[in-house]
């Protein structure tokens, strides 16, 4: 029998987890967003930017789940990741760099909480994010296009991260 949400014995937990988002601007995006970082039990999202499109076209991917997860809308992404900082974060951002470490091999820490920062679906994490950060991951891949979709790409870093502090 194919089980659904009612049936499931997964157990609920929520991991010391927040999702900081640079200018991430595009609303279906945003909606999965919030459905995965309820998958993944995660404590928080941060959106960054002038324009955080939160309607109606968010709403039809988010399935209510942006009624569960805790997020605000912020403006200055890098004071953002600073303050997180300065309350003891791990800050590690998703980012393909000529010195990223792939994911899988990054080993997480159980004593902190940890900021992942991911960035805007075209440009990726601004390099002022990236010097601030603890951590530079990226996910391996084996085709010809070098990036993903900032969705899937989260919602793989956060399997590993969740998996790593079970």
């Amino acid at each position: 029998m194919q089980l659904n949400h009612y049936n499931t014995n997964f157990k609920k937990r929520t991991f010391p987890i927040t999702i900081i988002c640079e200018n991430v601007t595009n609303a279906p995006n945003i909606g999965s967003l919030f459905r995965t970082a309820d998958a993944f039990g995660i404590e928080k999202i941060v959106f960054c930017g002038a324009h955080i499109p939160l309607g109606r076209k968010m709403t039809k991917t988010s399935r209510a789940t942006e009624k569960v997860i805790p997020f605000e809308v912020k403006e200055n992404a890098s004071e953002v990741v600073l303050q997180y900082k300065k309350q003891g974060f791990h800050i590690v951002a998703l980012e393909i760099t000529s010195n990223s470490k792939p994911i899988h091999s990054y080993s997480f820490s159980k004593e902190k909480p940890i900021a992942i920062v991911i960035g805007d679906e075209n440009f990726g994490v601004s390099q002022d994010i990236l010097n601030q950060c603890d951590a530079l991951l990226h996910i391996d891949m084996f085709g010809q296009n070098s990036s993903m979709n900032v969705v899937q790409a989260t919602t793989i870093a956060l399997y590993e991260m969740t998996k790593q502090i079970i």
